[in-house]
């Protein structure tokens, strides 16, 4: 079986986390604090904070942005619900934009249509790897006063006009998930140049203290532990290499699948790190037949968008987004991770032309 995903773990993650568990101290402490150095470098901000998991990071991203109940945040309907529930945690309401077509992104033609004076941030998704289109999302920002609150959970080293993604609004928040672009089995992380959210999220993270049992706000264990951070440390060594390798296997699927397969369209100024390699296409049952048969892992994301989902109906959510209705039923996703041989490659061509 070829799988949709496979993480890259080697002798350097795993003598990393002897290295740590040999050490007795396996709590958040220097090793989270390295990653976190290490992160911000890479990605280009002041200050990076890790936390438990990417869902943690963009709830407590927002409520260090100031986010609170009765606001309005601005995201897409197309995305795991992770993203949406982030801001009913904070007591907000999602408002729903519908994507651009050939991108699964956020429209920003759509947005200001939805601004209201509630309306306090947007909160794009990079989908699969590919960034937004952020001059467009950072100007509506500008002249409206709002956060951005980037959620690039799926594009760990994407580039957007020569900025990596996470850098270019007012906070970025990552994933670490096992089957994310680098990972460190779960984990997240919040990357921002502002002073504010960064001293705010680091109480939020630690049940609202910096000195042990001295309490300053309202906060929770979002901690990160230091073997989470070790096998972090290893990944990030290796995240280009695992990027260009995902590129080029994307590279190689566009060139055959072109012409027969809605296949990835990438913005200008922008480079795609391929989380997913996601193709379109209206007769996705019977591809799944051919995958299914020829043993090649495969995956939706997402079958269902947020709005219609039966906690947001139960919710009184009743959008029409017809782009992000159409593309879940014709999107699927198919094997790009670095793991794939040349033969993967050949196989899954071969199996769903």
């Amino acid at each position: 079986m070829i799988p949709i995903a496979k993480p890259w773990i080697d002798k350097e993650e795993e003598q990393a986390v002897v290295n740590v568990l040999r050490s007795g101290n396996i709590a958040q402490g220097k090793v989270v604090e390295d990653f976190e150095n290490q992160f911000a470098n890479y990605i280009g901000t002041k200050y990076a904070i890790a936390v438990n998991s990417g869902t943690a990071a963009l709830q407590i991203a927002l409520m260090s942005a100031g986010i609170k109940p009765g606001d309005e945040v601005i995201t897409s309907p197309f995305s795991f619900i992770a993203t949406a529930n982030s801001i009913l945690f904070c007591g907000a309401k999602p408002v729903f934009v519908d994507i651009d077509e050939e991108t699964y992104n956020i429209n920003p033609d759509l947005i200001k249509e939805k601004i209201t004076n509630k309306t306090k941030a947007i909160l794009p998704i990079h989908l699969y790897g590919n960034p937004c289109k952020m001059d467009e999302l950072m100007e509506i920002s500008k002249k409206h006063s709002l956060f951005i609150i980037e959620d690039a959970a799926q594009a760990h080293g994407a580039e957007y006009q020569s900025k990596k993604v996470g850098s270019i609004g007012d906070a970025g928040c990552f994933s670490f998930y096992a089957t994310k672009n680098m990972t460190t089995s779960e984990g997240g992380m919040i990357t921002t140049n502002s002073k504010d959210i960064f001293e705010k999220a680091r109480l939020i993270r630690n049940h609202g203290s910096l000195i042990r049992y001295y309490h300053q706000i309202l906060g929770y264990n979002f901690r990160m532990t230091e073997i989470c951070a070790a096998i972090g440390i290893e990944q990030l060594k290796k995240l280009d290499k695992f990027n260009k390798v995902r590129v080029s296997n994307a590279t190689f699927l566009s060139s055959k699948l072109e012409g027969k397969y809605a296949i990835p369209k990438i913005t200008n100024n922008s480079s795609h790190v391929f989380h997913q390699y996601t193709i379109g296409t209206k007769n996705r049952a019977e591809v799944i037949k051919r995958l299914e048969f020829g043993q090649i892992g495969y995956a939706i994301f997402y079958p269902l968008p947020i709005h219609k989902q039966e906690f947001y109906q139960n919710l009184g959510y009743r959008d029409n987004l017809p782009i992000s209705e159409l593309s879940s039923v014709e999107v699927l996703s198919l094997p790009v991770h670095p793991k794939l041989s040349q033969e993967d490659l050949d196989h899954i061509v071969k199996t769903i032309i």
